[in-house]
């Protein structure tokens, strides 16, 4: 089956040198379309060529800007849906407000089901997101939704490097994910731990101790979802040194670098940071380039893609890696 006859996949601006290299993973041409600005901001979508009964995918990380890359993805998808495209999917390798997913305190909104609710309402027909940060967001959608996993990229990853690391302690920055944790810690044979921390603000964390195997020595890996403001790694860092860390390595999804995320690592004793590129990379990162290491999970998402079109199980892709949950 050719599959450039019925399936269509276009590029946010979020995500335009992600969607290429995942087409030509998957051996089709970009969807050909263009997105422009009026004088005063507002956006339009032109459709470059026919989606009459096409299975069409757009690529959109909500990643910041995130209230102009939502607006966006939702205008793609309605203007897909007034073309009478068959079925629409909305992929998000990052999905933004993903950590509003429930009421922490009283007279906040769940700003989760919210966006979900607005995609959904905007036409689309069945959602792809990678590593949301709580796996029960999965459920705001009312329509289809494929939680997938960077872990088996990160997997393969750490089973290559952890062998030239020495001794190898698996670190969870907060017990909130201390199942992913976990999972990689048997995934490389390593000792486990995590760090006793506590939210003080959006933006402030308090921790204390350490909570598990002694990390003296020891060449510290460190595993997140995601890296907002760098608060959480940058102090737990300067912790695992004071307890006789040798080196610390962060992993995490979604590198977000938020706000002096970027200062705070430059000041920290992070030795190396792994992320994934569902965020495309920016000018902002350079400080940090010479400890930066970004994985591709391009190859995943456009596997996902392939097989929703061809109505197979996405299951299949992420076999043995369920433990990779938050």
């Amino acid at each position: 089956m050719d599959l450039a006859d019925g399936l269509k996949v276009f590029a946010g601006r979020a995500n335009s040198q992600f969607t290429t290299r995942m087409c030509e993973h998957i051996g089709i041409p970009v969807g050909k379309a263009r997105v422009e600005s009026f004088p005063d901001g507002e956006l339009i979508v032109k459709l470059d060529e026919d989606v009459r009964g096409r299975d069409c995918f757009v690529v959109q990380s909500t990643c910041s800007p995130v209230n102009e890359n939502l607006m966006e993805l939702l205008i793609w998808i309605d203007c897909l849906r007034r073309a009478s495209a068959n079925r629409i999917t909305a992929v998000m390798p990052y999905f933004g407000y993903a950590r509003q997913d429930r009421k922490s305190e009283g007279r906040t909104p769940i700003t989760a089901k919210l966006v979900a609710n607005l995609i959904t309402a905007a036409g689309a027909n069945r959602v792809i997101a990678m590593d949301l940060h709580a796996a029960q967001v999965q459920g705001f959608f009312d329509i289809p939704t494929d939680h997938l996993l960077a872990s088996p990229v990160l997997s393969k990853f750490f089973l290559e490097e952890t062998g030239k690391m020495g001794r190898v302690a698996i670190v969870s920055p907060d017990p909130g994910n201390l199942k992913a944790a976990s999972y990689y810690a048997e995934l490389v044979n390593a000792e486990l731990a995590f760090i006793d921390k506590r939210r003080q603000t959006a933006t402030t964390v308090a921790m204390n101790t350490i909570v598990g195997n002694d990390v003296t020595g020891k060449t510290v890996l460190m595993i997140d979802d995601m890296i907002t403001t760098g608060g959480t790694i940058s102090e737990a860092s300067k912790i695992l040194k004071e307890n006789g860390a040798a080196k610390i390595y962060v992993a995490a999804t979604h590198g977000v670098f938020a706000g002096k995320a970027i200062e705070k690592i430059v000041n920290s004793p992070i030795d190396r940071i792994i992320i994934t590129d569902t965020i495309p990379p920016c000018d902002r990162l350079k400080p940090i380039m010479d400890r930066l290491t970004v994985l591709s999970v391009t190859n995943l998402v456009g596997d996902a893609i392939q097989r929703i079109h061809l109505n197979q199980s996405v299951s299949g892709l992420l076999r043995g890696a369920a433990g990779g949950k938050r």
